[in-house]
C-alpha cells in the first residue's frame, strides 16, 4: 500500500475537530469556511482510505479508525513544530555548533579573543576547536569534522576538492637571548643566521616549510627539531641555539628573550580560510567565517 502524502493543514484540521466535535468552530479555529473546512477532512479521509468522524446533527465523534489516527497525527504535528523552531533557531543564531580546526599559533593567539566576541553576541552558538598542524587541519575539513580551517596549505598541495580564501600574511622573527651578538647586527640576513646553532620546527609544520623554501639552498646549523613552541622558548632560554618564528606566534616568546623583524621578503607564509567545495557552510559558521575575516581580513602581520 503507497503511504499517502498528508498536508499540515490536513492534520490540524483532522486535529481541531477532534478537540472541538463541532465542524463550524473547527473551522473558526482553523480560519477556514466551513465548506473549504469540511473538504480538507474529506481529502484526508480519501487520501487514508477510511472515515475518521461519525457525523449527525448534534455531534460530531471520532470513528475506531480516527481514535487509532489521532496519536499519530498529534505525535506528526508536534514533531513538525520541534523540527520548523530547531531550524528557526539555527537561523537566528539561537542554537547550533560551528567546528573550527586552526593552526596552534592562531588557537592559542589571537582566535580567542574572537571567539569571545562571537560566544559574547550568541551565547547559544556551541564553538568546536581542533588545534592542529596544516596539514591535519585540512584532512578534518576534507573528513567533515571541520565547517572550516584556518592554515598554510602547502606549496603544491592538491586543493582541487576543496575553496580556499587568503586570510593574512605572516611576517617572521628572529628570537634570541638578549645579549647574542644577532641582536646587535643593522641588518639581518639569512647568511649572518646560518653559523649559529639553530632551533628548527618539525619538517611537516607550516613555519618550518616557509624557513626552508625562503632559505634554499642555504643550510642552517640546525642543533634541536622539535614540535612545540614552548619547547623552542625553553631551548632558547638555555642558551642552546637562536630560532625564527611567526609574528602570530611571539606571544610565546615574552619576557626573557629578544626577539628582532627578519625583513626577507621570501620569508612569509600566508594563513588561508579553507572549506570543501559544494558544502554549504551553516548559518552560524558562516556568522563566525564573517567575523574573522572582519577583525583579521587581509592584514600583514610583522
Amino acid at each position: 500500500m503507497r503511504t499517502p502524502d498528508l498536508s499540515s493543514r490536513q492534520l490540524r484540521a483532522f486535529t481541531a475537530l477532534a478537540d472541538q466535535r463541532n465542524f463550524t468552530h473547527a473551522a473558526q479555529t482553523c480560519h477556514l469556511s466551513q465548506p473549504a473546512f469540511s473538504a480538507l477532512i474529506a481529502t484526508l479521509e480519501s487520501a487514508l482510505g477510511a472515515r475518521l468522524f461519525d457525523r449527525d446533527k448534534r455531534s460530531v465523534q471520532l470513528t475506531p479508525e480516527g481514535r487509532l489516527f489521532e496519536g499519530a497525527a498529534r505525535r506528526l504535528l508536534e514533531d513538525m513544530g520541534s523540527a520548523l523552531e530547531s531550524l528557526a533557531s539555527h537561523v537566528e543564531l539561537r542554537q547550533g555548533r560551528v567546528r573550527i580546526a586552526a593552526l596552534p599559533s592562531l588557537a592559542a593567539g589571537w582566535l580567542p579573543a574572537v571567539f569571545a566576541e562571537f560566544m559574547h553576541a550568541w551565547p547559544g552558538i556551541t564553538l568546536e576547536l581542533h588545534d592542529a598542524l596544516s596539514d591535519a587541519c585540512i584532512a578534518l575539513v576534507r573528513s567533515g569534522q571541520a565547517d572550516f580551517a584556518l592554515a598554510v596549505p602547502g606549496a603544491g598541495a592538491a586543493l582541487s576538492d576543496l575553496r580556499t580564501r587568503r586570510l593574512c600574511a605572516d611576517g617572521f622573527h628572529l628570537v634570541c637571548l638578549p645579549g647574542h651578538p644577532l641582536v646587535g647586527e643593522t641588518r639581518l640576513t639569512p647568511a649572518k643566521l646560518a653559523h649559529w646553532p639553530f632551533i628548527q620546527m618539525t619538517r611537516n609544520s607550516s613555519v618550518r616549510q616557509a624557513l626552508d623554501a625562503a632559505l634554499h639552498p642555504l643550510r642552517l646549523n640546525t642543533v634541536f627539531e622539535v614540535e612545540h613552541l614552548a619547547t623552542v622558548r625553553g631551548l632558547v632560554e638555555a642558551g642552546l641555539g637562536i630560532s625564527v618564528v611567526p609574528a602570530l606566534t611571539l606571544f610565546h616568546f615574552q619576557g626573557a628573550v629578544v626577539t628582532r623583524p627578519l625583513p626577507l621578503p621570501s620569508l612569509q607564509r600566508s594563513v588561508h580560510l579553507v572549506q570543501r567545495k559544494g558544502a554549504s557552510l551553516s548559518v552560524a559558521a558562516q556568522a563566525l567565517h564573517g567575523l574573522i575575516v572582519e577583525r583579521m581580513g587581509n592584514r600583514v602581520l610583522d
